[in-house]
């Protein structure tokens, strides 16, 4: 696998695979497909007619895929790799070595089958066959190619809170970029380069090979253990911590100074509160297998794929279940805080997707969205025309009604012909201010009275929106980019208790994300719990796809 080689993640894997054996077979299929060439184009038919016969076979058996038949009828049915040339045997090879590689990437090898692929190739007699063989081998590269480049998945397909649109690539150029190129470097070429998704590749490995050899070893029992204990608990929380990397080998029997640093690196990788004790959520977390893990990376690794496109020099990045939101600066962390994101109910989750930040708004009314004034409010309105007495009544003409001229009990929420608006104030709903990037979802990211929220550690409360633990320093930190005191400027705008919209000079994408396996800088790979149970139905579609916990044996 050349093409694999040359890539630096997998110079760890020099020792756990070999190439020799693999390539000489595939020498060997290609040679005899050079064989079937000659063989199927011999014979009493002249020449002429076993050239129409096997591009009508190209045709007949590309009409099923559109951007395939039109690429075909665009080089007038010419074989791309079925002909008896150095050009085409290369083609074969690369496709078959890229092909082999798929379980590698937490890919389903059963839908590219490399197996039939070299059935076919060895066993193919007649012009017939090979023009299927010709359009089997494109489907495959195509399909491959999407996989590898975009994803298995069709994501909005999985649950209606992913709203992710995946960045898919024409077909066809995908047939035109192979043959245009080196066939090799065609296949380096489609795997994401994303920082991150080399990262959790190599996490995938490693997560494999410990799952091949065992795992992390017996598991910790349940209980409660802190510095200063000894005993069998403390030597299995210690044995554990070294199996997973978290503490040198040793054999100190005591959960002394180095054990207590390994578990709080451990609780900081896992979002748990960083104490040092192995209370009950560490040894829950601590006792999950290295099969499980390894499900959450192959899952954020087709998520990663979702994703393949240019994320902005600038951007920001907000992931659910780290409850987090962060500006990222190429591909640094520049700025973080806290995050409160929707309640886990099926009408509050935070949907999955990407816009563009344009401006923010200080001092913002909060317009109370349809579904919260249709099933909150109007209930209490209708018991009491008094209730909710922050909220203003407004209009279709944008104007303030008095509640005492309204008959609420008249209306249903599908009827009601009035807004509801909270002005601004300290205990506005939204805070002080909140980050526009304007989308069907009706999602931003503002600030809140509710600061208590911020000291839990799972923050799953909102309707659906995304609060900010530190909103100044975050518009203080976008505000930098377009004034040289963002601090005096914003502050300026607060204290006049006007409401007030400030365009971002640069916009700036956000990216909602859900990543309960991602990495850090320095490749450590950092655990969150699966909140909205979206993981597991990813997982679940991807095995469905046939894509296997392991791709090979170590």
């Amino acid at each position: 696998m050349a093409y694999l080689m040359s890539l630096t993640i997998f110079k760890v894997r020099r020792d756990a695979m070999t190439h020799s054996q693999g390539t000489r077979r595939i020498r060997g299929l290609i040679a005899g497909l050079a064989m079937a060439v000659a063989v199927a184009f011999a014979g009493p038919e002249p020449a002429f007619a076993q050239v129409t016969a096997f591009k009508q076979a190209v045709a007949e058996s590309a009409s099923s895929n559109r951007d395939i038949a039109a690429f075909y009828r665009e080089n007038g049915f010419e074989p791309i790799w079925t002909g008896d040339s150095e050009v085409h045997r290369t083609r074969r090879a690369a496709l078959l070595n890229a092909v082999a590689s798929a379980g590698l990437y937490g890919l389903p090898t059963g839908r590219y089958d490399p197996a039939d692929l070299r059935r076919r190739m060895a066993s193919v007699r007649g012009a017939q066959a090979l023009g299927e063989l010709e359009v089997e081998l494109s489907r495959t590269l195509v399909l491959f190619a999407r996989h590898m480049q975009t994803g298995v998945l069709e994501p909005r397909k999985i649950t209606s809170g992913i709203k992710r649109d995946v960045p898919l690539r024409d077909p066809a150029a995908y047939l035109k970029d192979f043959t245009t190129g080196d066939p090799d470097a065609f296949f380096r070429t489609i795997i994401p380069t994303s920082p991150e998704y080399t990262r959790l590749v190599r996490a995938k490995f490693d997560l494999e090979r410990k799952v091949q050899h065992g795992g992390w070893g017996p598991q910790v029992q349940s209980g409660k253990l802190q510095p200063g204990e000894a005993g069998s608990g403390v030597v299995a929380l210690r044995n554990r911590l070294i199996a997973m990397g978290y503490l040198e080998p040793t054999s100190a029997g005591t959960y002394d100074s180095a054990m207590e640093g390994a578990v709080r690196q451990f609780q900081i990788d896992h979002g748990l509160e960083p104490d040092g004790v192995a209370g009950g959520s560490t040894i829950a977390a601590l006792n999950v297998p290295a099969s499980e893990r390894l499900k959450s990376v192959i899952v954020a690794m087709e998520r990663e794929r979702w994703l393949n496109r240019p994320r902005g020099k600038r951007h920001v990045w907000v992931n659910i279940p780290d409850f987090s939101a962060k500006i990222i600066d190429d591909d640094k962390v520049t700025f973080e805080t806290r995050a409160v994101v929707g309640k886990n109910t099926s009408d509050r989750e935070t949907p999955e997707f990407s816009d563009v930040m344009e401006y923010m708004e200080i001092n913002p009314y909060w317009n109370v969205p349809r579904s919260i004034m249709a099933n909150e409010y109007l209930p209490l309105m209708q018991r009491n025309r008094n209730a909710a007495g922050h909220l203003q009544l407004i209009d279709s003409r944008g104007r303030v009604v008095p509640r005492s001229a309204v008959n609420f009990s008249s209306y249903s929420g599908r009827t009601f012909p009035f807004n509801l608006r909270q002005p601004p104030s300290n205990s506005n709903a939204l805070g002080l201010v909140k980050f526009m990037f304007p989308n069907v979802h009706n999602i931003y990211l503002h600030d809140t009275p509710a600061k208590s929220l911020f000291s839990h550690n799972v923050r799953a409360y909102s309707h659906g929106c995304i609060r900010l633990n530190d909103p100044f320093d975050f518009a203080y930190a976008l505000l930098a980019r377009q004034t040289s005191d963002p601090v005096g400027f914003f502050q300026s705008r607060l204290r006049s208790g006007a409401n007030t919209r400030v365009t971002l000079e640069n916009s700036i994408q956000v990216h909602i994300v859900y990543r309960t396996a991602y990495t850090d800088a320095k490749g450590r790979i950092n655990y969150r719990a699966d909140t909205y149970g979206r993981d597991a139905l990813v997982y679940d579609a991807l095995r469905n796809a046939g894509v296997a916990l392991t791709a090979f044996q170590g």
